[in-house]
């Protein structure tokens, strides 16, 4: 377990304290590695409101889906691609995508399918796909100079 006082302040809570201080907003922007702009909107902020007017107001949207939506979306992705129409088994975000609008009448953007995906600990990986029809052929090709160099043939 971490200490809270260990974990890092907001930024906008770090300029508060430095704007206690007296410090210029051209030197507190570098610092945090913002614009001066939003360090001169945090300081009107902190005069109207002080320190809380600086804190998080939490995300800015709520979550597309419920947790009850997705257990039902996992339900329908236990089912496979193939009981949604999809010819081969494999899911892709534009498959996933296409089983929320269909179930839960919802546009979401392939983007945010991977980010709610991500925040239910789902991990999006691309699969190691092999070009069997290559493999072949490359290896028929070398078995083919093999036996050209044993009879003799010359490598050319």
């Amino acid at each position: 377990m971490t200490d809270i006082s260990c974990a890092p302040r907001p930024r906008g809570l770090q300029a508060g304290a430095r704007f206690e201080a007296g410090e210029r907003t051209v030197v507190i922007a570098p610092d945090l590695r913002v614009s001066e702009r939003s360090v001169e909107r945090w300081r009107r902020a902190w005069r109207e409101g002080g320190e809380d007017a600086l804190r998080s107001s939490g995300p800015a949207s709520v979550p597309k889906l419920s947790d009850d939506q997705f257990a039902l979306l996992e339900q329908e992705l236990g089912r496979g691609p193939a009981a949604h129409g999809f010819e081969d088994q494999r899911w892709t975000l534009a498959r996933v995508q296409a089983v929320i609008g269909r179930r839960f009448r919802m546009r979401l953007s392939v983007a945010t399918v991977r980010r709610l995906l991500k925040r239910h600990g789902r991990s999006w990986q691309a699969q190691a796909r092999r070009a069997l029809e290559r493999e072949k052929l490359s290896t028929l090709h070398h078995r083919w100079q093999v036996d050209r160099l044993r009879n003799g043939a010359s490598y050319g």
